[in-house]
């Protein structure tokens, strides 16, 4: 099974405030970031980096991955 950036991920959200809202639909998450102000989707099972570093940003904090 290829390595997931999620359990780094939520860590780095939470971290920096954001909170988890509600289950979306099919395999995504909705949280929300008190940085932005905003609701953003986490996919769950993310396997690219591109996309970690991705949600990261629609939360307003720097790449990390």
């Amino acid at each position: 099974m290829p390595a997931t950036f999620d359990r780094e991920l939520r860590r780095l959200l939470q971290r920096a405030g954001c909170t988890f809202v509600r289950a979306g639909k099919g395999i995504l998450q909705i949280w929300y970031s008190p940085i932005t102000e905003r609701r953003f989707p986490v996919p769950v099972g993310i396997v690219s980096r591109h996309t970690a570093n991705s949600v990261l940003e629609q939360a307003g904090l720097p790449r990390a991955f």
